[in-house]
């Protein structure tokens, strides 16, 4: 009993001796202490406190539509005019989805070059029809910018709407005015030749050109040598006339 209460003594000793020690290594590496909390912590968490940055809001090309229009399947139904309020702003665009505000502003480009009310297939049609979904994508992208499935999207119809304007403008010029104009459309014609870099076409370029240079330079060694022969033709001739008598 004596050998463990003396082992028991030499054991609170060292834990009273390494305690201070300890604590002020905490202290020295900005660990909580009980005494009070860290000076080293807490501007680290100030500094990562999150921050909301705010987009810059950009105008809808649904702002034109008026909250009072009907929506598209009760535009035409002639019973709403006798419906009272309640009833005409349930079914109006100011509780309507998004995507029934882009059905019906997609229907108003189409109308805006359709050449006829059974016209839903032509190529100024196609192009309102697109116009109003690259809008919309835009818009998201916008508020999403890491969406990449609706960027593929948006690029995707960017370039089928180029494909249809450069076939409307080979086969009517005057419509694809038209279209332009109404859609508020700015067609860019592509350049004559484009064509992707790559480091196989640079170096297939570095080759050719080498090679034009190696050509130009036989071709200039062949002309040297023509030139010499015939300047040695001239003096022989030249020669051979002066020895002749007259």
């Amino acid at each position: 009993m004596a050998a463990l209460r003396r082992y028991g003594e030499m054991l609170r000793s060292v834990v009273a001796a390494v305690t201070p020690l300890a604590l002020r290594g905490r202290s020295r590496l900005g660990l909580a202490t009980p005494g009070g909390k860290s000076s080293f912590l807490q501007p680290a968490r100030d500094y990562a406190k999150a921050v909301n940055k705010k987009r810059q809001e950009i105008p809808s090309h649904l702002d034109d539509l008026s909250p009072m229009m009907l929506k598209k399947d009760y535009a035409k139904l002639p019973v709403m005019d006798k419906v009272d309020d309640v009833v005409r702003r349930m079914l109006s665009l100011e509780m309507a989805s998004q995507k029934e505000k882009v059905q019906i502003k997609r229907e108003q480009l189409a109308d805006k070059v359709r050449l006829s009310p059974d016209d839903h297939d032509s190529l100024e049609v196609r192009v309102a029809y697109l116009t109003a979904r690259i809008c919309t994508l835009q818009e998201h992208f916008h508020q999403h910018p890491k969406d990449k499935v609706n960027r593929r999207r948006l690029l995707m119809d960017i370039d089928r709407r180029k494909v249809l304007l450069k076939r409307l403008r080979n086969s009517r010029y005057d419509a694809f005015e038209r279209t332009c104009q109404q859609l508020g459309l700015e067609y860019v014609p592509p350049p004559l030749h484009s064509r992707r870099i790559t480091h196989r076409w640079v170096a297939k370029k570095a080759l050719c050109i080498k090679v034009f240079q190696e050509v130009q330079k036989l071709k200039a060694q062949e002309r040297l040598k023509q030139k010499q022969e015939g300047a040695r033709a001239a003096t022989v001739q030249a020669l051979q006339t002066e020895g002749s008598p007259v």
